[in-house]
């Protein structure tokens, strides 16, 4: 397992679980049934793993998901997501439809919204080599929007235009890797402290759809981009991850 090379063997055992978990795909009603640490082929591993909407990553058969539970080592964190990339593998794609590869492993990966998820807001990096157009710290530099509780190792250019607020759900989004879906969810905490700076049309308060966004002394027109890369049926229920 991925794991085992980052942790030092936290969960040796899990290669030789027994218990079959049934995992059923809500739009479809079909039903999965796989086994951690399954071998289809002689020297290959499949691990399955789920992240929720504050970006908490999970083994898929952990039965409670909450901050005790999820993997918190950054390192792995960071082996993980730097290698995650679409399912096209032909094994469970249409309910675990990323993959991370480690060697002779597959990490399969499903999610409750979207793969990659913004925990943080940091100040811009000394160092980065690329400067974009975007909000700009003292350095010059764009500031740097963490994701999965990875740090600075896991972060991409904060563009302020290029956020988008889903409308019938209030859920917040920022631009990332074609790879992972080309957007990636503002997890509820960081949504919230990016609300007040949401400029909405004269007489529709915080009812209506931002048009632009103050930051770093300036009014940036919303591009609403990412729209596109979100299915029409996600966000449809208001709660969490939104900023309402």
């Amino acid at each position: 397992m991925l794991l085992l090379g980052v942790t030092g063997g936290l969960l040796r055992g899990l290669r030789y679980r027994k218990v079959i978990r049934s995992v059923t795909n809500l739009a479809s009603r079909t039903e999965v049934t796989y086994r951690q640490g399954q071998s289809p082929e002689p020297r290959i591993r499949e691990y399955f793993y789920y992240i929720d909407h504050q970006g908490q990553l999970f083994l898929d058969d952990t039965k409670v998901k909450n901050f005790v539970t999820c993997f918190k080592d950054k390192d792995f964190l960071v082996f993980f997501f730097s290698r995650l990339r679409r399912n096209e593998s032909g094994r469970y794609q249409d309910l675990f439809p990323f993959l991370s590869l480690c060697g002779r492993e597959r990490n399969f990966l499903r999610c409750d919204d979207r793969p990659l998820v913004f925990t943080h807001l940091m100040p811009a990096i000394r160092d980065t080599a690329t400067v974009s157009a975007g909000a700009m710290g003292e350095s010059g530099a764009p500031e740097q929007l963490s994701f999965c509780w990875g740090g600075d190792k896991l972060s991409v250019p904060f563009h302020p235009e290029s956020l988008y607020m889903q409308p019938s759900s209030g859920r917040v989004y920022h631009p990332c890797s074609e790879h992972l879906g080309g957007v990636g969810l503002v997890r509820s905490a960081l949504a919230m402290e990016l609300s007040p700076f949401f400029v909405y049309p004269p007489g529709q308060g915080q009812s209506g759809q931002p048009t632009h966004f103050l930051w770093a002394g300036q009014r940036h027109t919303l591009t609403n981009e990412v729209a596109g890369c979100l299915p029409r049926e996600e966000g449809t229920v208001p709660g969490d991850g939104g900023v309402g």
